[in-house]
């Protein structure tokens, strides 16, 4: 089976644990006003490859994954090419290829059964998902991405009951996904999740604005300074500190 990819990169090092493969899928419905890869947007672009040619292109330098890592595939939006993901994870999983998805979610919908099956089959495939959650609060997350959030966050709990490890990924933007409230509600919703294995806050940048300048698009966050990351910690301490007190609050109703 053939998928729309936009790139392959041999050696990443922050699209999961250890050293991937790291494949980017070409089509996105999401609109996020931050987003630094605008040229992955249209579910026209890209180039045809196979699960056969990009495997190939894994095993050529398959000796540095072994140690912890594996093959990531991001985008884009991975859950765009659903059937591409499932033949792909699932040769993975025969040749022993620890696999790891970095999505939005945004295709996940309980309401279509016919998606549901697609989701059941996958997920037995992927070893990890990065779950970016680009706002917890409805109203600003559809300003921000263009895109609702309820499914998003019924994603979570869909992968929390299959068992699926899951590692939270948060963006953030001064003024716009800084808010205190917010980030402490967002610790306070995944901390509900026994499966939740990681958190990365990660410090919004203005390297994507020259793409946007390229392809002739406005760029949306213009004057938006970059994230100081002396302020970073802080931010993803709010994080913390409601995930803290989600479990305190599990953990007693417990014991009652």
């Amino acid at each position: 089976m053939d998928g729309r990819i936009h790139s392959l990169e041999s050696f990443g090092t922050v699209d999961g644990p250890g050293t991937r493969f790291v494949v980017f899928v070409q089509g996105c419905p999401m609109r996020c006003k931050y987003c630094h890869n605008p040229d992955t947007w249209s579910m026209n672009g890209g180039q045809m490859m196979s699960v056969d040619y990009i495997l190939e292109q894994y095993h050529r330098n398959e000796a540095f994954y072994r140690n912890g890592g594996g093959l990531t595939v991001t985008g884009g939006e991975p859950l765009m090419q659903m059937d591409f993901l499932i033949e792909l994870y699932g040769k993975c999983k025969e040749q022993g290829i620890h696999t790891c998805l970095d999505t939005s979610g945004i295709a996940f919908n309980p309401d279509n059964s016919g998606m549901m099956l697609k989701f059941d089959r996958l997920m037995p495939l992927v070893d990890l998902v990065m779950l970016d959650i680009k706002h917890i609060d409805p109203e600003h997350h559809l300003e921000l991405c263009q895109q609702p959030n309820e499914n998003i966050l019924k994603f979570c709990r869909y992968l929390d009951k299959k068992g699926v490890p899951m590692w939270i990924r948060h963006v953030i933007v001064p003024g716009i996904t800084d808010d205190d409230k917010y980030l402490y509600d967002l610790g306070y919703f995944i901390g509900q999740f026994t499966n939740l294995k990681a958190l990365d806050a990660l410090p919004y940048h203005t390297m994507g604005e020259t793409k946007y300048e390229k392809l002739g698009i406005e760029y949306p966050l213009k004057g938006v300074p970059a994230m100081d990351k002396g302020i970073l910690l802080d931010k993803k301490a709010k994080i913390i500190e409601g995930i803290k007190a989600r479990r305190a609050e599990m953990k007693d109703s417990s014991t009652n």
